[in-house]
């Protein structure tokens, strides 16, 4: 049993996958930071009246509607989904894409006519 669950996490797509996590929540905690300590105040300065985009709000009698962290959510998702596009979709696309042109590239002529002359000297005379 301990050797069958070895076997599972030593596969790679499971590594590949703890290490996909980890860089997300790095991301995450770092995204987070930004729009909370730079992107929010910015909003509050240019929005009169409000010092913070987190804590926009309005009433409707006893119930406070803060609409403001759902911007900052929405913000604080793009801005995580732009980041992790960029930097790892992307590049990891481009890599796959010249693994496979460089798998599929055509003999030169040279090759074909050592080829063909091994083929030849293979044959019964």
């Amino acid at each position: 049993m301990i050797d069958d669950f070895k076997k599972f996490i030593n596969q790679g797509n499971v590594l590949d996958l703890a290490v996909g996590l980890v860089i997300g929540a790095a991301f995450a905690v770092i995204i987070n930071a930004f729009v909370d300590g730079l992107i929010s105040p910015l909003i509050g300065l240019i929005l009169p009246g409000m010092d913070n985009l987190a804590t926009a709000s309005f009433k409707i009698g006893d119930s406070t509607f803060v609409y403001g962290a759902v911007i900052v959510a929405v913000i604080t998702f793009i801005a995580i989904a732009a980041t992790i596009f960029f930097l790892v979709v992307r590049p990891y696309n481009k890599f796959k894409e010249r693994s496979a042109t460089d798998a599929d590239v055509e003999p030169t002529n040279e090759e074909k006519m050592v080829a063909l002359l091994e083929e030849i000297a293979r044959q019964p005379r």
